[in-house]
């Protein structure tokens, strides 16, 4: 493993890179990602819509390139990871779902100003996780036994999420949080999408700051978990980049889709805490034993519809008990 190879060329590389920053573009200054106004369930499903037939899409297209360049056999490897890859990354960013509820909650952030906090962070975390993913690709590449490493940290985190997952965070005590209002000077209320203002000759951060830094520090947080998980169907750094930034990108449109029902889903933390029992797990027994990727598709994809189907199940009884 101390080699690990792409079949990417430069121009695939770039050419993706500028279909990123080009959908980016579209949203900020075509889309109205520029003005502030508040999400509807209907534009927001018909971006999750738009972005999962965009990353369906983008597997034809890599099957359909590696079909013709580098035979079947190849291309329907590289097509799976990257399906299975882009199905885990967008599984475990849904717990960014959760986090984002409750910042935006905390902070009080008005519906019609989380559209423009989101999508500036999901700048900062493109460029976030672009960098963990050369780092990790660098030490896979001269560390072969790291990945066990990662299995572990997989493990430990799956069974600390699960003990944990009745337990809700206190931004109020958040230490970080705590930190920056003690050295920076914020504004009592928010000025519209302002990060910054001037007050009597003297700069300001309005809470739009703090909520972006904390959408920021959150994504670095769940980063550390997804990132090492992906290794465990592929070390290619093309597949890891693009299932990656895939999820990332429809991530914001899935939480204005499901933030009002996020409550509904309460099983769901604890479907995604088995995926990461699951993936470490897997990295540990690859000496002995290697799963082939279809089999991890269906396991996460069963493990993630049952916690789903269960929550709604319970969600819906609730009423009828309280009547």
């Amino acid at each position: 493993m101390n080699n690990i190879e792409s079949f990417a060329t430069g121009p695939m590389w770039a050419g993706f890179i500028a279909f990123v920053v080009a959908m980016l573009a579209l949203d900020l200054f075509v889309l109205g990602g520029n003005k502030a106004h508040r999400v509807s369930v209907k534009e927001a499903a018909s971006w999750v819509v738009a972005w999962m037939v965009l990353a369906l899409s983008f597997g034809a297209l890599l099957w359909w390139y590696l079909d013709g360049t580098a035979g079947r056999e190849m291309a329907n490897r590289k097509a799976l990871e990257f399906l299975t890859g882009y199905l885990i990354e967008q599984t475990l960013s849904i717990d960014n779902m959760f986090v984002f509820v409750m910042i935006f909650t905390y902070f009080a952030v008005p519906p019609e100003l989380q559209r423009r906090a989101l999508l500036y962070g999901v700048m900062g975390a493109i460029v976030m996780r672009a960098g963990m993913i050369l780092g990790g690709v660098w030490l896979v590449q001269q560390f072969s036994w790291i990945l066990y490493g990662f299995g572990v940290f997989l493990v430990i985190t799956g069974i600390k999420m699960l003990i944990m997952a009745e337990q809700k965070p206190d931004l109020e005590k958040n230490p970080f949080l705590r930190w920056l209002r003690g050295h920076i000077r914020v504004t009592e209320g928010f000025h519209g999408e302002k990060f910054f203002i001037r007050q009597n000759g003297l700069l300001y951060a309005t809470p739009m700051f703090l909520v972006l830094v904390m959408i920021e520090i959150s994504d670095v947080v769940f980063a550390v978990d997804s990132i090492p998980a992906i290794f465990a169907i592929t070390t290619d750094p093309f597949i890891v980049f693009t299932s990656n930034i895939f999820a990332i990108m429809g991530l914001r449109a899935l939480y204005f889709l499901l933030a009002d029902m996020a409550d509904r889903f309460h099983f769901l933390k604890y479907g995604l805490a088995i995926v990461l029992v699951f993936i470490g797990g897997k990295m540990l027994v690859m000496p002995w034993f290697h799963m082939p990727v279809q089999w991890s598709l269906l396991i996460v994809g069963s493990i993630i519809l049952i916690s789903v189907i269960l929550s709604l199940k319970i969600s819906a009884r609730k009423p009828s008990r309280s009547a």
